[in-house]
Protein backbone atom coordinates (compact mmCIF):
# COMPACT_ATOMS: atom_id res chain seq x y z
CA UNK A 1 0.00 0.00 0.00
CA UNK A 2 1.57 3.47 -1.14
CA UNK A 3 1.38 5.71 2.18
CA UNK A 4 2.94 8.50 0.41
CA UNK A 5 1.80 12.10 0.32
CA UNK A 6 -0.18 12.49 -3.44
CA UNK A 7 -0.06 16.09 -4.70
CA UNK A 8 -1.53 16.89 -8.17
CA UNK A 9 0.27 19.32 -10.24
CA UNK A 10 -1.74 20.85 -12.96
CA UNK A 11 -0.03 23.63 -14.95
CA UNK A 12 -0.17 24.02 -18.90
CA UNK A 13 3.49 24.33 -18.79
CA UNK A 14 5.32 21.06 -19.12
CA UNK A 15 8.57 22.56 -17.83
CA UNK A 16 6.78 23.34 -14.91
CA UNK A 17 5.33 19.96 -14.39
CA UNK A 18 8.43 18.08 -14.37
CA UNK A 19 10.18 20.23 -12.08
CA UNK A 20 7.79 19.81 -9.78
CA UNK A 21 7.95 15.92 -10.54
CA UNK A 22 11.89 16.08 -10.10
CA UNK A 23 11.88 18.15 -6.93
CA UNK A 24 8.83 16.67 -4.94
CA UNK A 25 10.19 13.12 -5.96
CA UNK A 26 13.13 13.43 -4.59
CA UNK A 27 11.33 14.72 -1.12
CA UNK A 28 9.23 11.34 -0.61
CA UNK A 29 6.38 12.76 -2.23
CA UNK A 30 3.74 10.79 -4.55
CA UNK A 31 3.46 13.14 -7.46
CA UNK A 32 0.55 13.06 -10.56
CA UNK A 33 0.05 15.42 -13.73
CA UNK A 34 -1.91 17.10 -15.55
CA UNK A 35 -1.69 19.37 -18.14
CA UNK A 36 -5.43 21.16 -17.58
CA UNK A 37 -8.58 21.74 -15.36
CA UNK A 38 -9.94 18.22 -17.46
CA UNK A 39 -7.51 16.02 -16.59
CA UNK A 40 -7.53 17.59 -13.39
CA UNK A 41 -10.85 16.57 -12.65
CA UNK A 42 -10.37 13.27 -14.07
CA UNK A 43 -6.66 12.68 -11.92
CA UNK A 44 -8.73 13.96 -8.93
CA UNK A 45 -11.18 11.02 -9.51
CA UNK A 46 -9.03 8.46 -10.24
CA UNK A 47 -6.07 8.90 -7.77
CA UNK A 48 -7.68 10.50 -4.93
CA UNK A 49 -4.42 13.52 -3.94
CA UNK A 50 -4.06 14.52 -1.44
CA UNK A 51 -3.38 18.37 -2.00
CA UNK A 52 -3.38 19.86 -5.42
CA UNK A 53 -0.90 22.45 -6.73
CA UNK A 54 -2.76 24.49 -9.57
CA UNK A 55 -1.70 27.60 -11.89
CA UNK A 56 -4.70 29.87 -12.66
CA UNK A 57 -4.60 30.87 -16.25
CA UNK A 58 -4.71 27.56 -17.92
CA UNK A 59 -6.11 26.87 -21.52
CA UNK A 60 -9.70 25.01 -21.37
CA UNK A 61 -10.38 25.40 -17.83
CA UNK A 62 -8.98 28.02 -15.60
CA UNK A 63 -7.95 27.62 -11.92
CA UNK A 64 -10.55 29.21 -10.71
CA UNK A 65 -13.35 27.34 -12.64
CA UNK A 66 -11.80 23.86 -11.76
CA UNK A 67 -11.95 25.53 -7.99
CA UNK A 68 -15.24 26.13 -8.50
CA UNK A 69 -16.54 22.70 -9.80
CA UNK A 70 -13.95 20.87 -7.15
CA UNK A 71 -15.63 23.06 -3.89
CA UNK A 72 -19.47 23.31 -5.04
CA UNK A 73 -20.14 20.23 -7.58
CA UNK A 74 -22.14 17.39 -6.27
CA UNK A 75 -19.88 15.07 -8.63
CA UNK A 76 -16.99 15.76 -6.55
CA UNK A 77 -18.29 16.18 -3.40
CA UNK A 78 -15.74 13.50 -2.02
CA UNK A 79 -12.78 15.29 -3.10
CA UNK A 80 -13.93 18.43 -1.75
CA UNK A 81 -11.69 18.72 1.09
CA UNK A 82 -8.76 18.73 -0.67
CA UNK A 83 -6.66 22.00 -0.10
CA UNK A 84 -5.26 23.90 -3.30
CA UNK A 85 -2.47 25.77 -3.48
CA UNK A 86 -2.88 28.68 -6.50
CA UNK A 87 -0.39 29.55 -8.86
CA UNK A 88 -0.91 33.16 -10.93
CA UNK A 89 0.76 35.50 -12.53
CA UNK A 90 -0.81 38.15 -11.21
CA UNK A 91 -0.59 40.07 -7.77
CA UNK A 92 -3.98 41.57 -7.33
CA UNK A 93 -5.40 41.55 -4.04
CA UNK A 94 -8.83 40.92 -5.62
CA UNK A 95 -7.58 37.80 -6.99
CA UNK A 96 -6.37 36.77 -3.92
CA UNK A 97 -9.25 37.40 -2.15
CA UNK A 98 -11.24 35.98 -5.02
CA UNK A 99 -9.59 32.58 -4.56
CA UNK A 100 -9.88 32.28 -0.90
CA UNK A 101 -13.17 32.74 -0.73
CA UNK A 102 -13.62 30.09 -3.40
CA UNK A 103 -11.47 27.77 -1.03
CA UNK A 104 -8.10 27.82 -2.14
CA UNK A 105 -6.16 27.24 1.00
CA UNK A 106 -2.47 29.09 -0.11
CA UNK A 107 -2.50 31.45 -2.80
CA UNK A 108 1.54 32.27 -4.41
CA UNK A 109 2.52 34.40 -7.10
CA UNK A 110 5.06 33.34 -10.12
CA UNK A 111 7.86 33.64 -10.45
CA UNK A 112 8.13 31.72 -7.03
CA UNK A 113 11.21 29.93 -4.99
CA UNK A 114 10.96 26.21 -4.57
CA UNK A 115 12.09 26.72 -0.61
CA UNK A 116 8.79 29.47 -0.01
CA UNK A 117 6.39 26.78 -2.11
CA UNK A 118 7.59 23.95 -0.29
CA UNK A 119 7.79 25.34 3.58
CA UNK A 120 3.35 26.18 2.05
CA UNK A 121 2.95 22.74 1.06
CA UNK A 122 4.32 21.70 4.38
CA UNK A 123 2.30 23.84 6.15
CA UNK A 124 -0.96 23.31 4.23
CA UNK A 125 -0.56 19.33 4.86
CA UNK A 126 0.26 20.19 8.81
CA UNK A 127 -2.77 22.00 8.84
CA UNK A 128 -5.09 19.63 7.03
CA UNK A 129 -3.67 16.89 9.60
CA UNK A 130 -4.74 18.90 12.26
CA UNK A 131 -8.26 19.60 10.97
CA UNK A 132 -8.44 15.46 10.28
CA UNK A 133 -7.91 15.18 14.09
CA UNK A 134 -9.92 18.30 15.15
CA UNK A 135 -13.02 16.40 13.04
CA UNK A 136 -11.99 12.62 14.80
CA UNK A 137 -12.10 14.30 18.31
CA UNK A 138 -16.04 15.87 17.49
CA UNK A 139 -16.65 12.76 16.26
CA UNK A 140 -15.50 10.80 19.35
CA UNK A 141 -16.85 13.49 21.82
CA UNK A 142 -20.22 12.77 19.45
CA UNK A 143 -19.88 9.06 20.12
CA UNK A 144 -19.60 9.51 23.79
CA UNK A 145 -22.22 12.00 24.23
CA UNK A 146 -24.70 9.46 22.45
CA UNK A 147 -23.85 6.57 24.96
CA UNK A 148 -23.78 8.77 28.04
CA UNK A 149 -27.77 9.84 26.63
CA UNK A 150 -28.68 6.40 26.25
CA UNK A 151 -27.41 5.06 29.71
CA UNK A 152 -29.50 7.94 31.29
CA UNK A 153 -32.47 7.10 29.20
CA UNK A 154 -31.64 3.31 30.12
CA UNK A 155 -31.67 4.35 34.28
CA UNK A 156 -34.70 6.37 34.00
CA UNK A 157 -36.62 3.73 31.97
CA UNK A 158 -35.73 1.08 34.85
CA UNK A 159 -35.96 3.32 37.84
CA UNK A 160 -39.92 3.32 37.52
CA UNK A 161 -40.84 0.04 36.99
CA UNK A 162 -38.61 -1.62 39.58
CA UNK A 163 -39.71 0.48 42.37
CA UNK A 164 -42.97 -0.19 41.27
CA UNK A 165 -42.30 -3.87 41.65
CA UNK A 166 -40.43 -3.47 44.80
CA UNK A 167 -43.58 -1.71 46.19
CA UNK A 168 -45.58 -4.71 45.31
CA UNK A 169 -43.40 -7.43 46.79
CA UNK A 170 -43.68 -5.49 50.33
CA UNK A 171 -47.42 -5.69 49.97
CA UNK A 172 -47.50 -9.13 48.57
CA UNK A 173 -49.88 -11.59 49.70
CA UNK A 174 -48.25 -14.66 49.11
CA UNK A 175 -50.57 -16.69 50.25
CA UNK A 176 -53.01 -15.37 47.71
CA UNK A 177 -53.15 -16.90 44.46
CA UNK A 178 -54.58 -14.13 42.89
CA UNK A 179 -52.35 -11.25 44.31
CA UNK A 180 -48.92 -14.14 43.06
CA UNK A 181 -50.13 -14.77 39.38
CA UNK A 182 -51.08 -10.98 39.26
CA UNK A 183 -47.90 -9.87 40.53
CA UNK A 184 -46.01 -12.23 38.23
CA UNK A 185 -47.89 -11.19 35.46
CA UNK A 186 -46.25 -7.90 36.02
CA UNK A 187 -43.12 -8.91 36.54
CA UNK A 188 -42.95 -10.52 32.96
CA UNK A 189 -44.74 -7.67 31.61
CA UNK A 190 -41.85 -5.25 33.19
CA UNK A 191 -39.03 -7.55 32.64
CA UNK A 192 -40.01 -7.42 28.36
CA UNK A 193 -39.82 -3.77 28.35
CA UNK A 194 -36.34 -3.79 30.55
CA UNK A 195 -34.76 -6.56 28.09
CA UNK A 196 -35.82 -4.51 25.03
CA UNK A 197 -33.88 -1.30 26.29
CA UNK A 198 -31.04 -3.86 27.27
CA UNK A 199 -31.18 -5.22 23.86
CA UNK A 200 -31.00 -1.69 22.08
CA UNK A 201 -28.38 -0.64 24.95
CA UNK A 202 -26.19 -3.73 23.72
CA UNK A 203 -26.31 -2.64 20.11
CA UNK A 204 -25.48 0.93 20.70
CA UNK A 205 -22.38 -0.28 22.53
CA UNK A 206 -21.36 -2.92 19.92
CA UNK A 207 -21.97 -0.10 17.06
CA UNK A 208 -19.86 2.37 19.42
CA UNK A 209 -17.15 -0.21 19.59
CA UNK A 210 -16.49 -0.94 15.38
CA UNK A 211 -16.43 2.98 15.31
CA UNK A 212 -12.87 3.59 13.44
CA UNK A 213 -12.82 6.63 15.99
CA UNK A 214 -12.47 4.39 18.94
CA UNK A 215 -10.49 1.57 17.64
CA UNK A 216 -7.09 3.34 18.73
CA UNK A 217 -5.30 2.15 21.47
CA UNK A 218 -5.30 5.49 22.98
CA UNK A 219 -8.88 4.52 23.53
CA UNK A 220 -8.88 1.18 25.33
CA UNK A 221 -9.23 3.08 28.67
CA UNK A 222 -12.14 5.20 27.90
CA UNK A 223 -13.90 2.17 26.63
CA UNK A 224 -13.18 0.14 29.91
CA UNK A 225 -14.45 3.29 31.45
CA UNK A 226 -17.61 2.82 29.90
CA UNK A 227 -17.58 -0.84 30.86
CA UNK A 228 -17.55 -0.06 34.28
CA UNK A 229 -20.16 2.28 34.52
CA UNK A 230 -22.49 -0.38 32.63
CA UNK A 231 -22.14 -2.91 34.60
CA UNK A 232 -22.57 -0.44 38.02
CA UNK A 233 -25.91 -0.29 36.68
CA UNK A 234 -26.99 -3.94 35.63
CA UNK A 235 -25.61 -5.43 38.74
CA UNK A 236 -28.45 -2.65 40.26
CA UNK A 237 -30.60 -3.95 37.93
CA UNK A 238 -30.01 -7.95 38.49
CA UNK A 239 -30.41 -7.76 42.16
CA UNK A 240 -34.02 -6.15 41.58
CA UNK A 241 -34.97 -9.01 39.69
CA UNK A 242 -35.42 -11.32 42.36
CA UNK A 243 -39.16 -12.45 42.41
CA UNK A 244 -40.54 -14.43 45.54
CA UNK A 245 -41.73 -17.71 44.70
Amino acid sequence: MDTKTKILIVDDEPINRDFFDVMLSKLGFHVIKAEDGEEALEKLKSDSPDLIILDNIMPKMSGWKLTKILKTSDDFADFRDIPIIMFSAMDDVKDKIEGFELGVEDYITKPFNFSEVLARIRAVLRSRALSRQVVQKERKIASIESLNQSLIYFTQHLKGPVEALQKRVETLDVNSQTDVESFVKAVQVETRQVLVTLHSLEDEIKDLQRRPELQKEADADLLEDLEKKFQKHFVNWKENQEVPR
